[in-house]
């Protein structure tokens, strides 16, 4: 009898390794059911169970049963992760690798997989370098296409990364370097590589097979529409995104990232064709498809669109949920719910917003408090905006956030506050000696301030540090000294001496200096200087006399006169007035239609014959005096035409 079963299970095994050898994973796997049926602690056959179950894709069966039978599971490590790998469960499968003292080769490269997944590059690049240190085996090329995949990623994170130089024989590898300078900005030599790389992918897929190289070329023009993209050439970017979508791939991943960019370059124009872009940006299952990068960019447009077609609710939900998912996107989201409640008209409940959010993290808290001023400012909010503006804490004093605070504090009348302002600001200065680039503009609009304001003490601090950063400034020191006379004489007369001595060589008439254009700068002085005249003790070779007896000379047109002036005749003394309020003006009677409508209705003496144009007597035409004059018109009077009469030009001159 325990021969006959053991005949059985040969020949079971003998059908398990035949099916397996056809790639038949079906029958398999029943085969192999049928052995553990009869032996349940059978380990071959349990191990090819798991085998079949992961060829089908049936991977949460196939962990559950690893899971479910502990003991025969024991070295099938490799099968557990990878399970749970495929089940985007790359946290799981990483503790499960940890728990393996020492780890096979192909173990290391199921952990570089999960840590490139989990977007570890700096321990990834490691784990891929040790393995192709350590191997010696037909998949070196794969392996260097990954390690490539990965230095771009890097690249990305920290563009200024030294990293090694690796082959570009594949368009794989070409590929990976192009997005390497990607990653560090280089946009036009990253569109030349990937011009060369998509001639390499046309000539080594043609030759293997023609019916993948458009999927294969889908992901090189996408890449090359983003340089595009990015060098501001957004028409050929978008030709190519809208090319690449027609195709229809079958890339899920690459159907997101082009229709987000076709978003991002139509912003607020065209919005009903990127509200059915981001459909397809936003598919479920994208999650691991995508890098947590592109995934931010893609949730930040989506939340920029709904801002841009005046959805208010969905904005402000998709904001929130944008926070949840990617902390570190907040200060975005929270700008993104501002703009949106400040255009339904609610700028102060969008500044509490953002001086709450700068409240919580004070990292962002210049950015986030200068909006919130910009839209309370808007509103004419000018005490609540100075009230933030001075809760900058140190920020506070900088050059301007104190220029912004003296103009609003002006701008309300209040005099003292911006003066307090000015004093701290130069307070603050002195004592922490904080060099923050050419402050010498702040500190002499500070000292004018005050000495407009009748302030000299505080004047001569600012400058001082004014001195300080240009100690040979003349015009500084003289200010000095003139505050310095206000409230300590003695200390005014000892900086006195450092201005330099007044040059008094030459003669100076004080009277032409006084009555001076360039002194008075007025023209009653333009006036005064013309009517003096000189001083008795002044000599005919001074300057005074120069500027008093000079004269500017005007030069004088000669006047036009009209044409046909006769220079022998009296001028009409009327010539001024017009034409109708002069004397001799006679007013022109209107003849026309001047025998219609006379006498009583129904009259005809005399009225046919008037009318009739064959009883109508020939009129001479009498010579007219003057020859020019035109000729009457003898038609009758319904075909009289009123004549306009033409205006006469008026002469450039008068007589």
């Amino acid at each position: 009898m325990a021969n006959t079963k053991d005949v059985t299970l040969s020949s079971i095994y003998s059908d398990l390794n035949r099916f397996g050898q056809n790639q038949e994973y079906e029958k398999a796997l029943k085969a192999a059911n049928k052995i553990l049926q009869q032996r349940s602690d059978e380990l071959k056959a349990f191990h090819c169970k798991i085998v079949c179950l992961i060829q089908l894709s049936r991977f949460q069966d196939a962990l559950k049963a690893i899971v479910k039978e502990p003991k025969l599971s024991l070295d099938l490590v490799f099968e557990k992760v990878y399970c749970q790998y495929r089940l985007n469960q790359p946290q799981e499968a990483l503790k499960t690798l940890d728990l393996v003292l020492t780890l096979s080769l192909k173990l290391k490269e199921l952990k570089a997989q999960i840590l490139y997944r989990l977007e570890r590059y700096e321990e990834c690049f490691d784990v891929y370098r040790d393995i192709i240190k350590n191997s010696n085996d037909d998949y070196e090329e794969e392996r260097e296409t990954n390690l490539s995949a990965v230095i771009a990623n890097m690249c990305h994170d920290d563009p200024n990364r030294d990293v090694p130089q690796l082959r570009e024989h594949t368009y794989e590898l070409s590929y990976n370097s192009a997005c390497q300078l990607v990653g560090r900005g280089q946009y036009g030599e990253a569109e030349r590589k990937l011009k060369a790389t998509e001639k390499l992918c046309r000539d080594s897929i043609e030759e293997e097979d023609e019916g993948d190289i458009e999927d294969e070329l889908g992901i090189i023009k996408v890449q090359l529409a983003y340089c595009l993209h990015m060098q501001g050439r957004e028409k050929e970017a978008q030709l190519i995104y809208t090319a690449a979508l027609k195709q229809k791939p079958d890339d899920i991943g690459l159907v997101a990232i082009a229709s987000n960019n076709i978003i991002a370059i139509n912003r607020d124009q065209n919005v009903f064709d990127s509200k059915k872009k981001i459909k397809s940006a936003t598919l479920e299952g994208l999650e691991h498809k995508l890098t947590s990068r592109q995934r931010k960019n893609i949730a930040v447009n989506h939340c920029l669109l709904a801002l841009y077609t005046n959805q208010a609710d969905q904005c402000q939900q998709l904001c929130v949920r944008l926070i949840q998912q990617y902390p570190d996107m907040g200060a975005e989201a929270t700008l993104i719910r501002a703009v949106q409640l400040a255009k339904d008209g609610k700028s102060r409940d969008a500044a509490v917003v953002l001086d709450k959010f700068a409240a919580q993290n004070p990292e962002h808290q210049m950015k986030m408090r200068l909006a919130a001023v910009q839209l309370l400012l808007s509103e004419g909010d000018r005490k609540e905006s100075c009230r933030i503006l001075q809760n900058l804490s140190e920020a506070t004093f900088k050059p301007g956030i104190v220029s912004a605070l003296v103009t609003l504090y002006l701008a309300d009348g209040n005099s003292d506050a911006a003066s307090k302002v000015l004093k701290d600001a130069v307070d603050w200065y002195r004592k922490n000696k904080v060099s923050t680039g050419d402050l010498s503009t702040m500190w002499r609009q500070a000292a004018d301030f005050h000495l407009r304001s009748g302030e000299p003490a505080v004047a001569a601090k600012s400058l001082e540090e004014l001195l300080r950063i240009n100690p040979g400034d003349k015009k500084t020191l003289a200010q000095l000294v003139l505050a310095y006379a206000q409230i300590d004489p003695a200390k005014a007369q000892i900086l006195s001496k450092q201005l330099p001595p007044l040059d008094l060589s030459q003669t100076i008439d004080v009277e032409a200096l006084e009555l001076s254009n360039w002194m008075m700068k007025s023209k009653v002085a333009k006036k005064a200087a013309a009517k003096v005249e000189p001083s008795p003790g002044s000599k005919p070779g001074t300057p005074g006399d120069e500027l008093i007896q000079k004269k500017k000379s005007k030069r004088k047109r000669k006047g036009k006169l009209p044409k046909n002036c006769d220079l022998n005749s009296t001028p009409d003394p009327e010539r001024w007035l017009p034409r109708h309020e002069r004397t001799g003006y006679r007013r022109k009677k209107d003849r026309r239609n001047k025998d219609i409508g006379k006498g009583t209705q129904g009259t005809t003496t005399g009225t046919s014959d008037q009318f009739d144009i064959t009883k109508m007597p020939s009129q001479q035409t009498k010579p007219s005096p003057n020859p020019n004059s035109p000729v009457p018109d003898v038609s009758g009077p319904r075909q009289q035409q009123r004549k306009i009469q033409q205006k006469k030009k008026k002469k450039s001159g008068k007589w």
